[in-house]
């Protein structure tokens, strides 16, 4: 389990910021956000409160960080009529993989309309040079 400093850590680290970027957006020294990150100073909740506005995300989902997800009931599934249930272990970095992956895949797409768009010109030259 994740302390919340390296939690705050992680998400900041996410985000590309340096411990000054993050210190910057809440109004306080490098050294004093420096301390909290190495867990050297307790932050009390309206600190957490501030940090998770700073990140851009929920309270919850900063503290929930790295945490298993609840079992979930998946229904009657086998011959006898017992209900299985499955455990889903997701969590929240594998949301941002999710979110990671669908930026890349969204990438490609462009990438691929623009090779079409590319296709189609060289076509078009291809055909005014054969019917000059």
């Amino acid at each position: 389990m994740m302390k919340i400093q390296e939690k705050i850590r992680f998400m900041r680290e996410l985000k590309n910021w340096s411990q000054e970027d993050l210190a910057a957006k809440l109004g306080m020294s490098t050294n004093g956000y420096s301390k909290i990150e190495r867990g050297e100073t307790k932050a009390n909740i309206p600190k957490l409160e501030q940090i998770a506005d700073a990140l851009d995300i929920d309270l919850m989902e900063l503290l929930m960080f790295g945490e298993k997800a609840i079992a979930c009931l998946i229904g009657d599934n086998n011959q006898n009529g017992n209900n299985i249930s499955q455990v889903m272990g997701s969590t929240t970095e594998a949301a941002f993989e999710v979110q990671k992956l669908q930026l890349v895949v969204e990438h490609q797409q462009a990438m691929l309309i623009q090779k079409d768009k590319s296709i189609v010109h060289l076509e078009e030259m291809l055909a005014l040079l054969k019917n000059p």
